[in-house]
Formats: structure tokens, sequence, C-alpha cells
């Protein structure tokens, strides 16, 4: 048994497959790709954030998102700086962290997470309010000029525009994608009227999610692959 391939000691026994699907990954990939320009209407947004819209659409299967989306004239420059200059990326929540391609990004770019940190439970108390907003108070040293992205926690987006407004250090830009019924439209409007000259992209509404801050973060930083 040891001379045996794997793939046929798991499949020699299984039945003959019933259905008919794309197996191929770069066939699914571009068909992905393809069907999303099809399907979705791009012409109510500048021409240099189709490429952006694109990636946010086929993370999370909307095509009618781009007419919720927000953005300042100035968030693609402030990326593109921001990357060039290997600034960190802050994330509240380790699922954005984990859906970073960090190929895409400036060798040496931090990722980071502070969510779990062991002193963020006790700063949580202290402030009277999430985990998620008290663990922006462990990215100070880290906030000015970086790209955070938030696509969980609409407290974590509250926490950083008061943290700003007290005078705290300013990112390079925000991408505002928290998801909920409870504060997430709020979050992202607040972000969107900001008065700090906040550079930012948002989805207006109750949607947004994990997958859809990771996926402007990787646009962001490289185009979509198939245009790279």
């Amino acid at each position: 048994m040891s001379g045996t391939p794997v793939w046929e000691q798991y499949l020699s026994d299984r039945p003959t497959p019933a259905y008919r699907y794309e197996k191929d990954p770069s066939a699914i990939y571009r068909q992905s790709f393809s069907i999303v320009r099809d399907e979705a209407d791009l012409s109510c947004l500048p021409e240099e954030l189709h490429p952006i819209a694109v990636r946010l659409i086929h993370a999370c299967g909307m095509t009618d998102l781009p007419t919720e989306l927000a953005w300042s004239d100035t968030v693609l420059d402030a990326a593109n700086d921001a990357f060039r200059n290997k600034a960190p990326v802050l994330c509240d929540v380790e699922m954005v962290a984990h859906g970073i391609i960090r190929s895409r990004l400036p060798a040496g770019t931090d990722v980071v997470c502070t969510l779990n940190d062991k002193r963020v439970r006790e700063l949580a108390k202290h402030l009277g309010t999430t985990r998620s907003a008290a663990a922006v108070e462990l990215w100070t040293d880290r906030l000015e000029g970086a790209v955070v992205a938030v696509g969980n926690a609409p407290t974590t987006l509250f926490h950083l525009l008061e943290t700003i407004a007290s005078g705290g250090a300013k990112p390079a830009l925000v991408l505002g994608f928290p998801v909920g019924f409870v504060g997430a439209a709020e979050s992202k409007d607040a972000l969107i009227e900001n008065p700090f000259g906040l550079p930012f992209l948002a989805l207006r509404g109750r949607r947004g999610g994990s997958a859809m801050a990771a996926a402007a973060v990787n646009a962001l930083a490289a185009g979509l692959p198939e245009e790279s």
C-alpha cells in the first residue's frame, strides 16, 4: 500500500462524478471577472475606480454595488503613496488581515490586527466600549500615514474618527466596509462626511464585510491580476 500514489488511495473507490462544472482554476477566475464586467454597470464611477469596483464585486457577488460606493478624490493617490512608502495596513479583524494577499504588497509591509492583543479586553472595560474599538488604541505608534481597512466593526471606525478628532495621528486613507444593522451605515456616513480631509473608500449602507475590505486593499495595492 505504501507504494500506491496518494490520489489513488483516496480516489480509487469514488463514483464517477454526476455533475458537470468548471474545474480549471484559471478558467474559473477568468470567467468570474468576465461575468462581473458583463453584468455590473460601472458607468457611475470614474474609470480609474473600475478595477477596484470589479474586485469588490468579485469578493461579494453583488453587481449592484457600484451605486453605493463612495470615495474621496484623493483616495487613489493616497493609496499609491502609502503603499510605495510601505505603510502598515491596520485591520479591525483577523479575517481582513488574512484576506490580504501579501505578495501584492511591497516587501516589508506589515499587516497588523491588534484585536486579540491581551491588553485589549482590559482597555475595552476601561473605555466602556467594544474590543474592536479598544484595539484602535494599540494602533497609536503606527497610525500616522497607515492604510486602515475596516471590514467588520462599526465601533472601530467610529473610534478611529474620534481618535483623529481629538488630535490623534491621521492615517493615509481609510477603507470603510463594516457590515451589520447597528452602526454600520452610520459609521460609514461619518467617514464619508469626515472633516479631516481623510481620503477614503467606503460602501454606503449596511452591506460590507471582511472579504470586501481585504479585496479593496488587494486591488489598491496591485490592481486586478489579469490587468497587471
